[in-house]
């Protein structure tokens, strides 16, 4: 459905238990206001019996739970717009009084106007891939958080648990609890805990890499060294359709990796790197950059012009840009469903160059 075609503007303020609903007719004059709860069907019927039938696009901003709405409104048969939650806050700064019921009737004006960003909607299913990632990423730092607490509360007392591998650690904390009975209360807890953390994150790790191994994109994005399985999931949860970018040079800034510029009369300064996006792929491409510059042994063109990088602007710096360069390369693979070389003709620093 064009924008011409559409008789009526809805906007949603959402919030978890109620959703401020306002319809607006094309000429931007009040139709409807209400409030409904939080629920795509009742939502549904809520616009259905105040719009009595006519063509109605609805918006609403981004947040937690707009790819439920999304998704049920969408289902619906309607046409649904998810705005980005800081253009509309832009949009609405000016008024003098906030409310939900204005911050609704604002949302509805700025979809009749036209004067938005529509941002992508994932799937539900990329979502669900998403989380996955997520919990393991909480599990970790939960379990790196334990061994921490376990070293700092053991040196009270003059043991020295050191650093090691999972294996390594287990066995020094039980030869200090079957030392000392004492330190035995203090430890068995907490070591418990530590190694059911442990055995869930193993699990996660095998439905991970399953998943990657049954996904073609992934497949070809981790045959770029120092990419594996949790680099190519979060780049395939972050970008989840690859034609949406005209550009792969446009991903490099999607993610936040490029500089921000600030410019006005004779004046022109490039900052930091923008930090926009998605921080868990900008991590994970950061640290496949630090991989790449310090542990792959196999010579290529993206390491050598890396590494060519660090006497001039430093080893931080050298690797954001091994990782904005990594974002314009996996999408290109991704594209052109072709995989990496690390010589010769293929994905490489001259054929970035016409990406």
């Amino acid at each position: 459905m064009t924008h011409r075609e559409c008789k009526i503007f809805a906007g949603l303020d959402v919030s978890m238990e109620l959703t401020s609903l306002c319809l607006v007719d094309a000429g931007g004059d009040l139709i409807w206001r209400g409030v409904c709860a939080t629920d795509p069907r009742l939502l549904v019927a809520e616009i259905r019996r105040a719009g009595a039938g006519r063509r109605t696009r609805i918006g609403l901003e981004t947040g937690a739970l707009s790819p439920w709405l999304v998704h049920g409104l969408r289902a619906q048969g309607f046409d649904v717009i998810c705005l980005d939650a800081r253009h509309v806050r832009a949009a609405l700064s000016s008024r003098p009084n906030k409310s939900d019921d204005a911050d609704g009737e604002g949302i509805a004006q700025i979809l009749r106007s036209g004067w938005y960003r529509e941002v992508h909607v994932k799937s539900l299913a990329t979502h669900h891939l998403r989380a996955l990632l997520a919990a393991r990423g909480l599990m970790i730092n939960q379990r790196t958080m334990l061994s921490n607490q376990m070293r700092g509360l053991l040196k009270v007392f003059g043991v020295k648990l050191g650093s090691g591998v999972a294996g390594s650690f287990v066995r020094r904390v039980m030869a200090v609890a079957d030392a000392d009975e004492d330190l035995a209360q203090i430890t068995r807890p907490l070591l418990t805990a530590w190694q059911t953390l442990n055995e869930q994150i193993a699990v996660l790790d095998r439905t991970l890499r399953a998943t990657a191994r049954d996904h073609p994109a992934c497949r070809l994005m981790m045959t770029v060294p120092g990419v594996g399985t949790l680099v190519a999931l979060t780049y395939l949860t972050t970008i989840e359709d690859p034609t949406r970018f005209a550009s792969s040079r446009r991903v490099a800034a999607h993610l936040g990796l490029t500089p921000r510029r600030w410019q006005s009369g004779e004046m022109d300064r490039r900052g930091r790197i923008s930090r926009c996006g998605d921080g868990m792929a900008r991590t994970m491409l950061f640290e496949a950059a630090n991989v790449i510059l310090t542990r792959v042994r196999a010579p290529s063109q993206l390491k050598a012009w890396g590494e060519a990088l660090v006497p001039r602007i430093g080893k931080k710096k050298a690797r954001v840009a091994v990782a904005r360069k990594l974002a314009v390369l996996l999408h290109r693979i991704w594209v052109t469903g072709r995989a990496f070389q690390a010589s010769g003709v293929g994905h490489e620093i001259g054929s970035l160059a016409a990406a």
